[in-house]
């Protein structure tokens, strides 16, 4: 046998190994044995390094250490799922599907409270690994999916294929690198989400391979490539090529079978070896899914069930206030630093004055705190048994705590305001605001992030953003930050320089341009220096630019201010020019106003008018002469009334479908 024979048939006896401990809880050699092979593989690799493989076993011992993480594209979107939170929620999905005409029978699974992660295999070998990111763009984490046991190096098929599921880590491994972490005075991981969230983001590939992390998989973008027709033999498909599917999905015929499942893994939560945070409902029939369509962000065929909130007790320290870009005043608790849901709260918002009166809280008092949603901290209620008669009462503030100016609340509105418009704490929304998903998407640029370098004085303006590298020293010094964590944000600034135009076009936040209007404004006049020269009466040859946006946009460029920030910007590097796609053309779409009105069964109307924005056609709300195509769902109501009076070409349901099934849209 030769040496390139032994190591193949090695990293098969490897492979097998690993699929049947790690994946079917099954070993067929003992560890001794595996390590022997393993260290066979290892020195025939070192001898023979023109014949070892990328995806070799001995790759997930870890090793490999990256300068950054690359971005990913992800050519079919990575859409989360909409979230609901009680059980009239699931029924009014179950009848929101039946009265579209289906009879679904839907697939239960649980909800792993892990990472998201996108795998490519090329000709049955691991090509990447990926985030989920925004959806669109994600960050390859290859080195580090190549650590962890139940992902195959290979499939059993040698095909072409995407699967997506999740990366977790369970209670016991948690329990386990805890109780190390302490022996080594080391701060404590805080739950099994966050634990596997930090390993997978490590550039250094050992220290992902020591966190033992596994895996769920339990999607396929596109079954209609392998022949699948549901989402239940998607499931037993990706299982047949050696992936780890949960064992606990289930496949129900109706409402109650869905209800069932959920009163039961409520109970069983506790004892499962991994974190779970509810219950994820899909139509099992793939046509109906493509039937049943997508809205701009979620797909309308799957819901994702959230278990009612965890309450844990803690104390009410102070009350502090913060400004927002509009001015408004928002009261804040802060809380003795306590666990929820697996995760540290320390404020929680109090909303407005009214809110804090009707609960009775004072200062002092012990309260009850949740995550509503399992996500945003929440004060529940005082409890008025564990008052000692030393809590203080609480007052509303009467000035603004930034600039001091005398706050003012409207007759009939229950939030105060700084009437300042040059009030320092604006400007800190303004900055939350550019580096928001839909605008510069700076990963890991958070509100609270922001709050604390705008306070510390790093950044004041939206060009200290770009110097933030001056200060990275201080910034590593800071409690929560450290060396990777500052250098991942400091990468991240840097990446979204190469933007393409609309992403800044929307940060700037001028008035009345949202995310879809600086597409429009890119796409038709390519660079932001030809749009800064456009005069009033040219943008109002754009349809669905009104005088009012026409005037704002026109004013913002021509204000020296604004001019200076465009200049900086460039100079610092920022792309200035639209990198997107070009419009596609359709002689049924482009040039023409549409609008949607009722609801289309096998898509959302986000989606329709993207796809129709897509061709060059306008999406309008309402009806008048100017409109040529009115696309009539159910329960259209007056504005198809209208269209016919005006004598407005009307698609019905099936013309829309075969007008975007020829177009590959469907």
């Amino acid at each position: 046998m030769t040496p390139q024979e032994r190591m193949a048939e090695l990293t098969h006896i490897l492979d097998e190994a690993n699929y049947n401990y790690y994946v079917l809880d099954e070993p067929t050699i003992t560890d001794q044995e595996f390590d022997k092979y393993l260290r066979e593989l290892e020195k025939l690799e070192e001898e023979y390094p023109e014949y070892a493989s990328k995806n070799s076993p001995t790759k997930r011992v870890g090793g490999m250490v990256i300068d950054k993480f690359e971005k990913i594209e992800h050519k079919i979107p990575m859409l989360s799922l909409p979230d609901v939170f009680d059980e009239s929620e699931i029924e009014a999905f179950d009848e929101r599907i039946r009265k579209a005409g289906f009879h679904p029978e839907y697939v239960c699974e649980l909800k792993i409270d892990g990472l998201s992660v996108s795998l490519h295999y090329e000709n049955g070998e691991l090509l990447t690994g990926a985030t989920r990111g925004n959806g669109t763009i994600g960050e390859d984490i290859t080195h580090n999916v190549q650590t962890i046991k139940t992902v195959p190096m290979r499939l059993k098929e040698p095909i072409s294929i995407e699967v997506r599921g999740e990366i977790y880590m369970s209670k016991e491994t948690l329990a386990k690198l805890n109780l190390e972490r302490e022996k080594l005075d080391m701060p404590l991981l805080q739950n099994c989400r966050n634990a596997a969230a930090g390993s997978i983001r490590q550039l250094d590939s050992s220290v992902a391979a020591k966190r033992n992390l596994d895996t769920w998989i339990y999607h396929l973008p596109n079954p209609e490539d392998y022949g699948i027709k549901t989402q239940f033999e998607s499931l037993e498909y990706m299982k047949s090529l050696g992936f780890k599917t949960n064992p606990n999905n289930r496949l129900v015929k109706d409402l109650k079978g869905i209800l069932d499942f959920i009163h039961e893994y409520q109970e069983k939560r506790v004892s499962l070896p991994y974190d779970i945070d509810g219950v994820v409902i899909k139509v099992n029939d793939l046509e109906m899914q493509k039937r049943l369509g997508f809205t701009s962000k979620y797909p309308r065929w799957a819901v994702a069930y959230k278990f009612p909130a965890e309450e844990v007790l803690t104390k009410l320290t102070d009350i502090i206030f913060t400004v927002g870009r509009t001015g408004r005043i928002t009261p804040n608790a802060v809380l003795e630093p306590v666990i929820v849901m697996g995760s540290t709260v320390k404020r929680a918002t109090l909303h407005n004055e009214d809110y804090i009166v009707e609960k009775g809280l004072k200062i002092g008092d012990t309260v009850s705190i949740r995550k509503a949603g399992d996500v945003i901290p929440e004060v529940v209620e005082p409890k008025l048994e564990r008052r000692t008669g030393n809590e203080k009462d609480f007052q509303m503030i009467t000035n603004c705590p930034i600039c001091g100016t005398t706050l003012e609340k409207k007759k009939g509105q229950v939030d105060h305001f700084c009437p300042n418009a040059h009030c320092p704490a604006r400007h800190i929304e303004g900055l939350i605001h550019f580096v928001s998903r839909h605008a510069m998407d700076i990963d890991g640029f958070g509100e609270k992030i922001m709050e604390d370098f705008f306070n510390l004085g790093f950044i004041k303006s939206i060009p200290d953003i770009y110097h933030l590298d001056h200060h990275r020293e201080d910034l590593i010094e800071l409690e929560g930050y450290g060396n990777k964590s500052v250098d991942n944000l400091l990468d991240a600034i840097e990446e979204s320089k190469k933007n393409s135009m609309e992403k800044l076009l929307f940060g700037l936040g001028i008035e009345g341009i949202g995310d879809k209007t600086a597409l429009l404004l890119s796409r038709n006049y390519k660079t932001i220096e030809n749009l800064s020269t456009k005069t009033k009466e040219e943008l109002l040859e754009l349809r669905d630019i009104g005088p009012t946006l026409a005037e704002n946009i026109v004013s913002y460029f021509q204000d020296v201010d604004n001019q200076e920030l465009i200049h900086t910007l460039s100079e610092i590097g920022l792309n200035m020019k639209f990198l997107g796609e070009e419009l596609k053309s359709s002689d049924s779409i482009s040039g023409k106003r549409f609008v949607v009105t009722g609801t289309i069964s096998f898509m959302g109307r986000d989606e329709i008018e993207r796809i129709i924005e897509s061709y060059g056609g306008q999406a309008s709300g309402s009806v008048s002469s100017k409109t040529d195509v009115v696309i009539v769902g159910e329960k259209a109501g007056s504005k198809e009334t209208k269209a016919r009076e005006l004598g407005i070409p009307i698609w019905d349901e099936n013309t829309l479908y075969n007008v975007f099934k020829e177009l590959g849209e469907i």
